[in-house]
C-alpha cells in the first residue's frame, strides 16, 4: 500500500522510472520497463504465408573481440512498404556465409545472409540468459549510425 505524500489534499505517488510504462491492473500498479538499442542486420528469413519481403531480420552487435555476435531475430513492427523496400535493400547485399561469429545458435534454413551494412533500432523487453532478445520489435532504420559502432549496451 502506498501512503500519500505531500500537502493535504494533494497526494503524490512515485511514478515509473524513465523508459517505463504505467498501467493499473485492479488494485495494483504495473510498471513495464522497455529497453531499446540499435543492432546490425546480418541476415533475414524467408516470409511465410501471405507476408511479403521477409519473415524476420537477424540481428547482431560487435563485441570487444571485434566479432559480430548474434542477438536474435525480430519479425514484428514492419508495415508492408517497409517489408518490401527493406527486402530490396537487403537482397542487394547478400553474401554466401554469415558475418556472425560464432555461428552457434544461428537459424539454418530459409535464411539469407547479408553484408552487415544496415542498422536497425529495436525495442525489446530484456536479454535472455542465452544472450538473445526477448519480445523484440522493429522501430526503424538508423541511417545515422555506423554498423561498426554498434555494441551491446548495458543498462
Amino acid at each position: 500500500m502506498l501512503a500519500p505524500v505531500g500537502n493535504p489534499g494533494r497526494s503524490l505517488v512515485p511514478g515509473p522510472p524513465e523508459g517505463c510504462q504505467l498501467s493499473a491492473v485492479g488494485a495494483w500498479l504495473k510498471f513495464k520497463c522497455l529497453n531499446g538499442q540499435e543492432f546490425v542486420i546480418g541476415g533475414y528469413t524467408d516470409p511465410q504465408g501471405t507476408r511479403v519481403g521477409f519473415g524476420a531480420l537477424l540481428l547482431g552487435y560487435y563485441g570487444a573481440d571485434g566479432r559480430l555476435h548474434y542477438a536474435g531475430k525480430v519479425g514484428t513492427g514492419f508495415d508492408r512498404p517497409t517489408l518490401t523496400s527493406l527486402h530490396t535493400a537487403l537482397a542487394a547485399g547478400e553474401r554466401p556465409a554469415p558475418a556472425f561469429e560464432p555461428v552457434r545458435g544461428l537459424p539454418r534454413s530459409r535464411v539469407h545472409w547479408v553484408e552487415p551494412r544496415l542498422v536497425a533500432q529495436v525495442g525489446f523487453s530484456e536479454w535472455t540468459v542465452d544472450g538473445e532478445l526477448r519480445h523484440p520489435r522493429f522501430q526503424g532504420l538508423r541511417r545515422d549510425k555506423d554498423p561498426a559502432d554498434v555494441v551491446r549496451e548495458l543498462p
